[in-house]
């Protein structure tokens, strides 16, 4: 059953709302537009609020449903957590957008949702306010999501494993912006 809902949830990761969504009003492939990142953040640059909106709220469902499934079968928090990262892996390399999917920092935030909402609660408030004080939205998750893992290893240590990858996995698709945000060339709000 673990292995069966691990792949479920990948498959519903797997769909890409920002793209899905661009076709549906014809706004054109985000992939293809501003940072080429079919995220929340690129949707609202290349097609406007409503549709980032959006995205949002369906790429952060698409990581709180697994979770919350997994815990209604009964699976103990960090099977819990792994289903979750499947779901955030299906974002990442979607099979249906020949696995070039998002940066995962949405999805993440609603597997947090399911996990352990104080987490996701100070991941969020951490987000907004480097969001608010440098306008970068990267910075703002490179900051954020680790800064969770104290708080899960405090609280809910059974998640601090699939959480940690899940911070690297973060990480290394933020590397790009890494890159970016040292020699200053990184883009604002």
């Amino acid at each position: 059953m673990f292995w069966l809902l691990a792949t479920l949830a990948y498959l519903l990761g797997s769909l890409s709302f920002a793209i899905l969504l661009s076709r549906l009003f014809g706004t054109g492939d985000p992939r293809a537009q501003g940072s080429g990142n079919p995220g929340a953040t690129n949707m609202l640059r290349v097609a406007g609020k409503k549709l980032a909106i959006l995205t949002l709220l369906g790429d952060l469902l698409k990581g709180l449903l697994p979770v919350l499934v997994a815990r209604y079968c009964g699976f103990d928090i960090q099977q819990q957590a792994w289903i979750g990262l499947a779901a955030v892996l299906g974002h990442l390399y979607p099979l249906y957008f020949r696995f070039r999917g998002g940066k995962g920092v949405a999805t993440a935030a609603g597997m947090l949702l399911g996990l352990y909402p104080p987490a996701a609660l100070l991941a969020i408030c951490v987000w907004l306010l480097t969001f608010h004080l440098t306008r970068t939205s990267s910075l703002a998750a490179l900051i954020a999501t680790p800064l969770t893992l104290p708080l899960l290893a405090w609280q809910q240590p059974g998640a601090l494993l699939p959480m940690t990858v899940l911070t690297g996995l973060i990480v290394w698709r933020h590397r790009g912006n890494l890159r970016d945000l040292f020699a200053g060339r990184e883009r604002h709000f």
